[in-house]
């Protein structure tokens, strides 16, 4: 088997690693996704990783809903992704899967800061690279941080890893009737305010020409069968 991309960036969201606690960190969920890491690390693949904070703390829902300041709730949220990159960290070494975790906001004890340079020389010797903190500044979600990473060091592609299994004209959660597509262009997602990513990463991908592929990590296999270009979720270019 001859994987479709050499290098990726897979966004994984935070609530996707909750499983069915709800809340925090399922360590089972962890576990599993590791597993499918290291059996797609077998294909010669470079692997990077950005993981959302939304299990721990939403920083945008801090502010939207209890009146928190936007900028204090989205640091407290990078804050909430440290933790996550370090649960994956561990959950990967564990399988003897060698990994780095790079940080937009410095914390020499917990890891390294993010430069590209040195997060390209991980990949290029086969280490994972795990971004935590975002970008570094708030008002910007770590979608946005997964479309400036892939772009900053040259991914073939976003794998975005959701509860869903692609990309819906309505929401499919409450719409029996929501349509799914198999292809689906970067201007139609801002038009219809489709909810893949956010605005602003959508624009980074659309001016980069960086594939976004949206499917469910849930089901065991499914970022193999993505990296090898099967048919899976909802490819966006």
């Amino acid at each position: 088997m001859k994987a479709k991309y050499k290098r990726i960036v897979l966004k994984i969201s935070g609530e996707a690693l909750q499983g069915k606690k709800g809340y925090g960190i399922d360590a089972n969920v962890i576990a599993s996704i590791a597993e499918q890491i290291k059996e797609i690390k077998k294909l010669n693949i470079e692997i990077a990783i950005v993981i959302g904070g939304g299990n721990i703390f939403r920083g945008l829902a801090e502010a939207t809903t209890k009146g928190m300041d936007r900028a204090i709730a989205d640091y407290m949220g990078m804050l909430a992704t440290v933790l996550n990159g370090l649960a994956f960290q561990d959950a990967l070494e564990r399988i003897n899967v060698f990994t780095r975790v790079q940080t937009a906001i410095q914390m020499e004890a917990l890891a390294e800061p993010y430069i590209r340079r040195r997060a390209i020389r991980h990949l290029e010797k086969k280490r994972v690279v795990i971004f935590v903190c975002g970008t570094g500044n708030p008002y910007f979600t770590t979608d946005t941080t997964a479309a400036l990473r892939a772009a900053e060091i040259g991914a073939d592609i976003i794998l975005k890893a959701t509860k869903v299994d692609g990309v819906y004209d309505k929401d499919p959660m409450t719409n029996k009737n929501a349509k799914k597509y198999s292809n689906i262009r970067y201007i139609d997602v801002l038009k219809r305010n489709l909810k893949v990513m956010d605005a602003t990463a959508i624009s980074l991908c659309k001016d980069n020409n960086l594939p976004i592929l949206v499917f469910n990590i849930n089901r065991k296999g499914n970022i193999k069968r993505a990296v090898l270009g099967e048919k899976v979720g909802t490819l966006v270019t």
